[in-house]
């Protein structure tokens, strides 16, 4: 008798044990501000929102722009053409290089361990990205980017115009929700770009984000 008793305590029991878990939060949406490094040390910024499958796995989307991920490659071949143009005009020459990158990409994100309030965690994705090249040449002051087939100089494809390629992401962090909705994210990304076909670009960024959970 007592067995039984015993038993029907423990089963009783049971949901209020399960009802005593903090429940996981099935959604969140984040702003994201980041600090990217790699071919060049920038600022980016964006978005990200998810959705929780289970207690330790989410599926992520995000979108975002980085200012500038300008390679070397690009102010190299910039320097020719204004070496170029120092030789061939009268007037000082100056450049300015800019490669401004837009991206959106979608994931997974798995929670490492759910004790506490404090949530690290490992993700991968895959997206694609926008990267425009911006240079721009000036003679005597002014803008001759518009105009530089009037100085024998057309831009190549490493110089202007904009490319769509894959990139893959993956990376950590940990997220602290400390009470009700309100989340706080900090953690590493590298991204990886595949520019043309034989070259590739990478960032790697140190992020914070801030949102909230639903």
């Amino acid at each position: 008798m007592k067995s039984f008793v015993a038993g029907l305590v423990t089963i009783l029991a049971l949901p209020l044990a399960a009802m005593a878990q903090p429940k996981e939060p099935a959604g969140y949406l984040v702003g994201t501000a980041q600090s990217s490094f790699g071919d060049r040390t920038s600022q980016s910024y964006g978005i990200e929102g998810g959705w929780s499958v289970s207690s330790r796995l989410a599926v992520f989307g995000e979108a975002g722009g980085i200012r500038d991920t300008a390679p070397d490659s690009v102010g190299l071949s910039a320097t020719k053409i204004a070496n170029y143009l120092s030789v061939s005009q009268s007037a000082a020459v100056s450049y300015s290089v800019k490669q401004p990158m837009l991206f959106g990409a979608g994931g997974v994100r798995y929670v490492v361990a759910v004790q506490g309030t404090i949530r690290p965690y490992v993700l991968a994705g895959a997206g694609v990205a926008r990267v425009t090249r911006d240079v721009t040449f000036s003679v005597g002051g002014s803008d001759v980017t518009g105009r530089l087939s009037s100085y024998g100089v057309v831009l190549g494809s490493d110089l202007a115009g904009s490319v769509m390629k894959p990139m893959v992401t993956f990376g950590g962090g940990a997220r602290w929700a400390p009470a009700g909705r309100w989340i706080l994210d900090v953690g590493y990304r590298y991204s990886w770009i595949a520019t043309e076909a034989r070259s590739e670009e990478h960032t790697s960024e140190l992020q914070s984000r801030f949102g909230i959970s639903y």
